[in-house]
């Protein structure tokens, strides 16, 4: 059995808020200059050298890439044959965070969902972090943690479809949920895509499928083909960066599929803005 110090996971988390905030990961960054040099409107071209440039200066100055810095998530592997000394892992995530958002300055963004009131002050800065956790053989932790603002997640949904549906319906379903959006979530736009499962794992895997590398090619072929088909159907749409009009409305799509009831087709889509700050750490 290894075993893992509480205030490690507590600084390693806080070290991955701090980087993430301000530095936009490699594979976004390539994927924004591929669609820079793709872009057919100069307008969109405009944009997204902008877009560009705001990722330069938030790397060189240390400053938030966006004022939204977002409701702290993570997925979180954790092996069997570990062992957490000193306390539990779930408030190690949450210790790092608070100290991740107060140290990096950065915006505390929880509220009663009624009153409205910041939690800053009785629950703890930014908290509560979601957290979904999955156990695993082995004796590391792997932590997923991604920023997820609101622009974005305001335009997202789940819907369960009937199975006749099929291919063809989850295609309409996730370009209506992506022109209703318009330029609301700032795009160019990464879209995760969960299928299958329950209403509520369609939904989880549709986030988790936004962690993935922006623009890696799903393993599964059939889904890889489908990616693609949306990918293009999106972008047709004409919605271009920042709403500005253009051909990259997105970035990538990245799918997540279950088994799911026989009855049903579960489908979800989460949506992420162009700045899409994830990250990874293994402890």
């Amino acid at each position: 059995m290894r075993e893992v110090q509480y205030q490690d996971i507590v600084t390693a988390v806080k070290n991955l808020i701090l980087t993430t905030a301000t530095n936009l990961p490699e594979d976004t960054i390539k994927a924004l200059e591929k669609a820079y040099e793709e872009e057919k409107s100069d307008v969109a071209r405009e944009v997204i050298k902008q877009l560009l440039e705001n990722a330069k200066i938030a790397r060189e100055e240390k400053r938030p890439l966006c004022q939204d810095t977002g409701l702290a998530v993570f997925f979180v592997k954790l092996g069997q044959d570990v062992r957490v000394v000193g306390g539990n892992i779930k408030d190690a995530i949450n210790e790092g965070t608070e100290l991740g958002y107060k140290e990096g300055y950065l915006r505390a963004s929880t509220c009663n969902c009624f009153t409205r009131a910041n939690l800053k002050d009785t629950v703890g800065y930014n908290l509560p972090a979601i957290i979904h956790f999955d156990i695993v053989e082995g004796d590391k932790i792997e932590i997923e943690y991604a920023a997820k603002g609101g622009g974005s997640e305001n335009v997202s949904r789940a819907k369960v479809l009937p199975p006749a549906a099929g291919k063809q319906g989850i295609i309409e379903f996730v370009k209506e949920v992506i022109s209703d959006a318009g330029g609301n979530p700032c795009p160019p736009i990464t879209v995760g895509v969960g299928i299958g499962g329950t209403f509520e794992k369609a939904a989880i895997s549709s986030k988790h499928a936004l962690f993935r590398d922006v623009g890696t090619r799903n393993p599964d072929p059939e889904l890889d083909a489908l990616e693609q088909e949306i990918l293009e159907e999106v972008n047709k749409l004409g919605i271009g960066a920042m709403g500005m009009g253009g051909t990259k409305t997105a970035l990538a799509v990245h799918i997540e599929a279950n088994p799911c009831h026989i009855a049903s087709l579960p489908v979800s889509v989460n949506v992420q803005c162009h700045s899409s700050r994830h990250n990874h750490i293994t402890i």
